[in-house]
């Protein structure tokens, strides 16, 4: 990602529909894990350090973050965040065993295909034994448009494919679901569009003035399907797919 994205993702991530909603999203599939007491959390491609911020505000968890992207890395370093290092995820620079939860959020994806297995790796060495890792990427490679390339992602994955691939890499999947569903019929069309040239780059990106107000229409669809999978249900398909592995 370049200079102009940090930026973006450092104005929209505080509020903006999908990173909120995908916050309530988290926060309803790991509420278990999010409660225990002294845990100590790694956020394996940190961005500008949003998430750092918000899982660190309870006193009882110690967050760490690691990113390798200058473009993030000066926000973190002209912020208030803590415990940050510079690093890959295919190299992470802890001890093994030393985490309770690893959060991976459309990081893995950024990776080329062949070093995606060395990420998830490194994710598992540095798990504690039954430690977590939750992690969220995209879905369906047929949905592939600009807005990959504007994020510098390189792949994504069917349920199935990331299923098969954590637990061959030693990990034992707890819960797994498509999610932005709801909203599945517009994001269809605007990659529709996007093939013939319309609505190129991101799709994250701030409203025009007069249309606002669709941020909070779109963070309350994301929110109710927060509320659908704390109650057991899930998706058989959607934008992005969230999964609950640990590692076995």
């Amino acid at each position: 990602m370049d200079a102009e994205s940090f930026e973006l993702l450092h104005r929209l991530e505080p509020a903006y529909w999908w990173f909120a909603g995908m916050r309530r999203i988290t926060d309803a599939i790991l509420h278990k894990e999010l409660s225990g007491p002294g845990i100590r959390i790694l956020d394996a491609g940190c961005g500008t350090g949003f998430n750092m911020h918000y899982y660190g505000s309870c006193s009882s968890r110690t967050v760490f973050g690691l990113d390798v992207a200058e473009g993030a890395i000066h926000y973190i370093r002209n912020g208030t965040v803590t415990n940050f290092t510079q690093a890959s995820v295919t190299a992470i620079p802890f001890r093994s065993e030393t985490f309770d939860l690893v959060f991976s959020f459309e990081v893995v994806t950024q990776l080329r295909y062949e070093l995606q297995d060395d990420a998830l790796r490194e994710m598992r060495r540095v798990l504690k034994p039954e430690g977590s890792l939750f992690i969220r990427v995209p879905a369906f490679k047929w949905l592939w448009s600009s807005h990959d390339q504007a994020i510098c992602a390189f792949y994504r994955y069917t349920r199935r494919e990331l299923e098969d691939k954590l637990r061959r890499l030693g990990y034992r999947i707890e819960w797994i679901s498509y999610a932005n569903t709801f909203l599945f019929p517009v994001a269809l069309l605007r990659r529709m569009l996007k093939r013939f040239g319309i609505a190129q780059g991101s799709d994250v990106r701030p409203f025009p003035h007069g249309m606002r107000w669709l941020n909070r229409v779109f963070r309350c669809m994301l929110e109710s399907e927060a509320t659908w999978f704390q109650h057991g249900h899930r998706f058989p398909f959607g934008l992005s797919i969230v999964c609950h592995a640990k590692r076995s």
